[in-house]
């Protein structure tokens, strides 16, 4: 066996030859090998070939399984991809270790207001309520200045307007937040959060190795699948391990820690932290209330982490979402960003 023990080039010479030395381990002999000496320019060609990208693939495998919603597909088509160089970035971190997690390293990381993430928030509902509530009341003593019996009645049939609302939200809760989406869209901030939080779990997930069947940005339908068919059947089964629990507990975080490093209130954990709770309802060995808490502020710190070191991935990857690109074309998106 040769192993390279030191190569002595005349690189200031002009002669077309160069001399390399070989040092063989097992017969203690070195020996002097004389090869032509390469051009400027195929040095130039070498480098470039070995800088540039891996060749063009074929992703019509991957392209059938997503489109069947097949998750081991998808899993199988993607690591045949790694395998030859071009998803990267898929299941580059397939390892998560939990570790008693502070609430200053989430505030050292970067997430504002760290104490509230775990609190849902209400900004929305608050606002709804409140214009529905202001709007009633100012339509209500403009309409007592109508003549007549008209301003008699009037003002008690549009004040009736917020009672029917809360009635509604108490029979169909649903209801109510299709309504509260519906009117949240016009803040302005509300289409960017959306994207950052789903870009968050999508980006997240691939970095775990968790295959990405769909998504959607659509207002009361945002969401990422992203659990394939073997941990559902673990979680249906209440069975999933510490191990699986810890993956699938960064992945749901994952949009909650990117409104937190991004905004002063979080607005999107609601729905995130019912998820997580699910996971840990269906795992073994049951965890205490403190270690539940431990596994949240972890989770947000891991996947914040992840986040702010794939920052210009999930910035390409919010503007593909954003765009309304295929699951194909997102993880494109993230393949070239790398």
């Amino acid at each position: 066996m040769l192993n390279v023990n030191s190569m002595a080039s005349l690189s200031n010479s002009k002669l077309p030859f160069q001399y390399f030395h070989y040092y063989n381990k097992h017969s203690s002999k070195c020996f002097k090998v004389l090869t032509p000496r390469k051009s400027e320019l195929q040095l130039q060609i070498i480098r470039a070939s070995s800088s540039a990208a891996a060749p063009d693939v074929d992703l019509n495998t991957l392209e059938s399984a997503i489109s069947k919603k097949d998750s081991e597909a998808v899993k199988e088509a993607l690591n045949q991809l790694s395998e030859v160089g071009w998803a990267k970035k898929w299941s580059s971190q397939p390892y998560v270790s939990r570790r008693t997690t502070s609430l200053r390293e989430l505030t050292s990381l970067g997430i504002k207001n760290a104490e509230n993430l775990a609190i849902p928030s209400v900004r929305n509902d608050a606002a709804f309520l409140f214009t529905v509530v202001g709007t009633t009341g100012f339509l209500g003593v403009l309409a007592g200045q109508l003549p007549g019996d008209w301003g008699f009645f009037t003002p008690y049939l549009i004040g009736s307007i917020s009672l029917v609302v809360l009635a509604v939200g108490s029979i169909s809760p649903g209801l109510l937040q299709a309504a509260i989406g519906g009117f949240s869209s016009f803040f302005p901030d509300y289409q960017e959060r959306i994207a950052r939080h789903e870009a968050a779990h999508f980006l997240i997930g691939y970095l775990l190795g968790l295959p990405i069947l769909g998504y959607s940005l659509d207002i009361g339908k945002e969401h990422v699948n992203l659990i394939d068919e073997k941990l559902e059947k673990l979680i249906y089964s209440g069975q999933l391990d510490a191990k699986e629990l810890d993956r699938l507990a960064v992945a749901a975080m994952a949009g909650l820690a990117a409104e937190g490093l991004k905004y002063d209130k979080v607005v999107g954990q609601s729905a995130d932290l019912f998820t997580l709770q699910r996971f840990i309802n269906r795992s073994q060995p049951k965890l205490s209330n403190d270690q539940q808490q431990n596994l949240t502020r972890w989770a947000v710190l891991f996947a914040g982490s992840l986040l702010k070191n794939n920052k210009v991935i999930h910035e390409a990857l919010i503007s593909a979402m954003s765009k309304k690109a295929t699951v194909l074309e997102c993880i494109q998106a993230i393949e070239n960003a790398a």
